[in-house]
């Protein structure tokens, strides 16, 4: 530890309450996706916030009332040093029934040691004390040679472009780290693709013709859709147990490359045979896949499932994939982002929490996904690394501990003095 940083963590430590003050602040702001389109008050504050620490700022709308904010501070030798890019989303997961919390879910309730609230652990907790390390940095008049981008982004819960726009914008970095809640390990992560499966019947039937399309002599050739969607969903099945059995990925547990049957949707009127089922389903994959290899996997294997049944020969289901979907606007893809294990930064990153921490941090593949994967997609090396559990995440009494706030903020501290010190050079 060098003079400067060993001033820079005793000031950290100081600040302390600073950095809580910041977190709750941020979980004060309403801004639960879905609905989203509530993030503007939150993005305009950060805006200041990093406007103060002497950042170039620029601000545009993703969506009405949902604007990304992108704070630079220019290094002293920008075109030598390594730069670093921190991306953080805004939104947090949708409450539920507040009436199950025994907190209110935009307080940022202090209690035992833990920060309550949704968003304490994804991730406002994480860009908070990110936003710290960078500010204490600053106080301390630690010069930086390489640039630090921080990116608040919206629409990350929903699959939604935030940081892509980022990256469409021409933000890169030599390194970027995503605050997510890894438990403090440095992880990447496989991807995922949500899509629609959809079965739709030419003719619309009464419930009172239903014997008619089942039964010996009937003599209509009809079907309920939601009956038909149950062969879809037991060949989705089969699907993913083969995968288990023939895929595998370094970090990932057996078995890691599923298909979710996460939503159905169908039929009209009980007065009616159901002429229409659509199943949302989600899919991980692995970084060794490609979505569309995935994806042409499934069509094919359902397809073959569905000339099975005469019916279905004649009415194939329908497929849309990580967009709008047929029914309603949702969908969603996270590409996945190998983790770079021999890249200097993560090996600076690791040092920088043996240092703070006494241990070396677990290194592995998260079985969540994030933005990492568009940065990743991007070519911008990138590691998932932030303070809280993904049991944590999402859920009631979403909570962050105090000591895996303060501690990722001095490994950030710490790694971005280093890190951004560095010339590119060294790479």
């Amino acid at each position: 530890m060098t003079p400067d940083t060993a001033t820079l963590h005793a000031a950290l430590t100081q600040r302390q309450d600073a950095l809580l003050k910041l977190a709750q602040r941020l979980l004060a702001f309403p801004t639960p996706n879905p609905p989203g389109r509530n993030t503007a008050e939150a993005q305009a504050f950060l805006a200041d916030f990093l406007r103060q620490l002497g950042c170039t700022v620029e601000q545009f709308d993703v969506y009405p009332g949902d604007p990304d904010v992108i704070g630079v501070l220019p290094g002293k030798q920008r075109q030598a040093a390594c730069s670093l890019l921190i991306n953080g989303h805004i939104d947090v997961a949708e409450v539920g029934d507040p009436a199950r919390w025994s907190v209110p879910p935009f307080a940022g309730t202090l209690r035992d040691g833990r920060l309550y609230g949704r968003g304490a652990a994804d991730m406002k907790g994480g860009l908070a004390a990110a936003l710290f390390a960078l500010q204490v940095i600053r106080e301390q008049g630690i010069a930086l040679a390489g640039d630090v981008i921080i990116e608040s982004v919206v629409g990350e819960e929903q699959g939604e472009p935030g940081t892509r726009r980022c990256i469409e914008r021409g933000y890169r970095a030599d390194f970027a780290i995503v605050p997510e809640p890894t438990e403090l390990s440095i992880v990447g992560q496989g991807g995922v693709i949500t899509g629609w499966i959809e079965i739709i019947s030419p003719e619309t039937l009464h419930d009172g013709m239903r014997a008619r399309t089942i039964h010996a002599g009937g003599g209509v050739l009809g079907a309920n859709a939601i009956e038909k969607m149950i062969l879809v969903i037991e060949a989705l099945e089969r699907l993913e147990r083969h995968w288990a059995v023939v895929k595998q990925y370094p970090g990932f547990p057996p078995g890691s490359t599923t298909i979710n049957p996460a939503v159905i949707e169908g039929g009209r009127h009980p007065a009616f045979l159901a002429d229409r089922c659509a199943l949302w389903i989600t899919v991980h994959f692995y970084p060794n896949e490609q979505w569309q290899d995935v994806v042409a996997e499934i069509e094919s294997y359902v397809l073959a499932a569905a000339q099975s049944d005469p019916w279905l020969r004649l009415h194939p289901p329908r497929f849309r994939w990580g967009g709008e979907s047929m029914l309603v606007d949702r969908g969603e893809i996270f590409p996945a982002a190998p983790l770079p294990l021999h890249h200097p930064g993560l090996l600076t990153l690791r040092q920088a929490h043996a240092q703070i921490w006494g241990n070396e941090p677990a290194t592995g593949m998260w079985p969540s996904v994030s933005d990492a994967g568009w940065l990743a997609d991007a070519g911008i090396p990138t590691v998932v690394y932030g303070p809280g559990s993904l049991a944590q995440a999402h859920t009631v009494d979403e909570w962050v501990s105090v000591e895996a706030l303060l501690g990722f903020s001095h490994v950030l501290a710490e790694f971005i003095v280093r890190w951004c010190n560095r010339p590119k050079e060294a790479m």
